[in-house]
C-alpha cells in the first residue's frame, strides 16, 4: 500500500489493520517513508488516536524492527520505566535492589527530556562509565551482576529511534498511543517478563494532570498485557522535587547515600522506590504481595547487598571500583555555592517542580537543543519538603553553579518557584493510584 494511503486512512479516522501498521513500521525503519510522511502520520494519530488493537500492533511491529533479546537466567527478567520527573533518581537504587532480591534488571534508559532529568545523564557523572556497551557486554553484566543500566542501542527497536526523533520536532510527542508504543517497543525488545511503570503527575511531570496520567497508565498496562508482558503502573506525585537533589552528580551522590544508608533517606523518594520494587517483585513471582516485596527490598538495602550490586555494576561497565567509598572526591562539584533562604516565616506551601527543572537547564545542567553539552556538576541540593515550617532566613536549598552570575539567576528562579504561606498545605500522597 502507498504511504499516502495509510496516512489518508488514519487521517479520516479509520482503524488500521495489522498489515498496514507493519508496512508503516517497515517504511519508518528502512526509509521508504519520508520524514514528511512519518510526520503526517504522527499528526494524524495525534488528532485521530488509535484503538487498543492498533496500539498493540504498532508496539509489536516496532519491537520487531530490530533485535529482540532472549535470556536464559535463573530468575525473572524485570524492569521499571518512568515518564520522567525533576529529581527522579529512582532507577539508580531500584535496579540493584531488585537484583539483590533475585531479579535480573536489563534497564535501558534515556537522556533528559525537556525540564525532566534523564538517568543516562546522571550516570555520565561517573568517570569511565560506559552507557553504550555492545549487546553482548550488556547481557554479560546483567547475567553476572544482576542488573545493568545503559542507553538504547542501535539494535533495539530502531523504528522507535527514527519515529521519536521526527515526533520530537513536529509537536506530536504528547500522543498517548505513540508514547505507549515508544515505551513498550523498547521494553519488549529487551526481553522482559515483567514491567512496573511509574507515571508521574503534577507540575513537574510530562503528564501534569491526573486524567492524562491515568489515560497513559491504563494504555501502557493494557497494551503490555496484550503483547504478552505482565505490567502494572503506579501514578506518583511530581508536584515537588523527588528527593533532596536536582542535578546529575548531586543526584548520583544522593543515590549512593541512599544505598549505603549513610544519610537520612527522603521519605517521598523512599516511598516511590519501595513501592516500585514491591510491584516488580510481585510481577517476577519473587513476592506474593506488594507488601512482601517492599519488605524484601528494604532488607536488601539494610543488608548492604543492594549497594554492593550497584558498585559491581558500575565497575563492570568501566566506572571506578571504589565509587561508593570515594564518591565525594570522584564526582565533580561546581565551584560556586549559594544558599537559597526563606524570605519570610511560614510554611513551604508550594514548589513548582517544573520551574526547578527549568532553572537547572539555565544553570547549564540540561539541554536547550539535543546536541547541547551539559554541565554535570551544577544543580541544587538539600531541598526541604513541602509543609516544612520556616523562619525568615532558613535555608530551603543550596545552589551549585559554574559562576556567580549563574548562581544569582538560579536563586532568583527558585524564589519564583517557591511559595511560603501562613498555613501548612494539605498533605499530598506521593503514591496517587495503582493501575492494573
Amino acid at each position: 500500500m502507498l504511504p499516502q494511503e495509510i496516512i489518508r486512512r488514519k487521517r479520516d479516522g479509520a482503524a488500521l489493520s495489522g498489515g498496514e501498521i507493519a508496512e508503516l513500521v517497515r517504511g519508518i525503519t528502512d526509509g521508504a517513508f519520508s520524514e514528511a510522511q512519518v510526520a503526517a502520520f504522527a499528526m494524524a494519530v495525534f488528532f485521530r488516536g488509535m484503538t487498543m488493537p492498533e496500539r498493540t500492533a504498532l508496539t509489536r511491529a516496532m519491537r520487531d524492527s530490530g533485535t529482540v533479546l532472549k535470556w536464559e537466567l535463573p530468575g525473572p527478567v524485570l524492569d521499571k520505566h518512568s515518564t520522567g520527573g525533576v529529581g527522579d533518581k529512582v532507577s539508580l537504587m531500584l535496579a540493584p535492589m531488585v537484583a539483590a532480591c533475585g531479579g535480573y534488571v536489563p534497564m535501558i534508559s534515556g537522556r533528559g527530556l525537556g525540564h525532566t532529568g534523564g538517568t543516562l545523564d546522571k550516570l555520565a557523572a561517573i568517570p569511565g562509565y560506559n552507557a553504550q556497551p555492545g549487546i553482548e557486554t550488556f547481557k554479560c553484566v546483567v547475567r553476572e551482576v544482576g542488573c545493568a543500566i545503559i542507553g538504547q542501542t542501535d539494535d533495539l527497536a530502531p523504528a522507535d529511534r527514527r519515529f521519536y526523533a521526527i515526533r520530537d520536532v513536529t509537536a506530536t510527542v504528547e500522543s498517548v498511543p505513540l508514547i505507549t508504543a515508544s515505551i513498550l517497543s523498547k521494553k519488549l525488545a529487551a526481553g522482559l517478563q515483567g514491567l512496573a511503570m511509574d507515571v508521574k503527575t503534577g507540575s513537574g511531570a510530562f503528564m501534569p494532570d491526573l486524567a492524562s496520567a491515568r489515560e497513559l497508565a491504563t494504555s501502557i498496562v493494557a497494551v503490555a498485557r496484550d503483547a504478552g508482558l505482565p505490567a502494572t503502573a503506579l501514578i506518583t506525585g511530581m508536584d515537588e522535587v523527588l528527593g533532596k537533589t536536582v542535578g546529575h552528580a548531586l543526584e548520583m551522590v544522593e543515590a549512593i547515600d541512599y544505598l549505603k544508608g549513610s544519610a537520612p533517606r527522603d521519605k517521598r523518594l523512599h516511598a516511590v522506590t519501595l513501592a516500585l520494587a514491591g510491584e516488580m517483585l510481585v510481577l517476577g513471582k519473587l513476592a506474593a504481595t506488594p507488601e512482601e516485596g517492599r519488605a524484601k527490598a528494604q532488607a536488601a538495602l539494610d543488608s548492604g547487598r543492594a549497594a554492593e550490586i550497584f558498585a559491581r555494576m558500575v565497575a563492570a561497565l568501566g566506572g571506578p571500583k571504589d565509587l561508593l567509598e570515594r564518591s565525594e572526591s570522584i564526582l565533580e562539584r561546581a565551584p560556586v555555592v549559594r544558599n537559597f533562604r526563606a524570605v519570610r516565616s511560614g510554611y513551604l506551601s508550594r514548589m513548582d517542580a517544573r520551574a526547578v527543572g527549568v532553572a537547572l537547564i539555565d544553570l547549564g545542567g540540561g539541554r536547550r537543543r539535543t546536541d547541547d553539552r551539559i554541565d554535570l556538576r551544577v544543580g541544587f541540593w538539600g531541598f526541604v519538603p513541602a509543609g516544612t515550617q520556616l523562619a525568615a532566613g532558613d535555608i530551603i536549598a543550596m545552589v551549585a553553579a559554574a559562576d556567580d552570575a549563574a548562581a544569582d539567576r538560579a536563586v532568583a528562579a527558585l524564589e519564583k518557584a517557591i511559595t511560603i504561606a501562613d498555613k501548612p498545605p494539605a498533605p499530598r500522597p506521593v503514591i496517587v493510584e495503582r493501575v492494573g
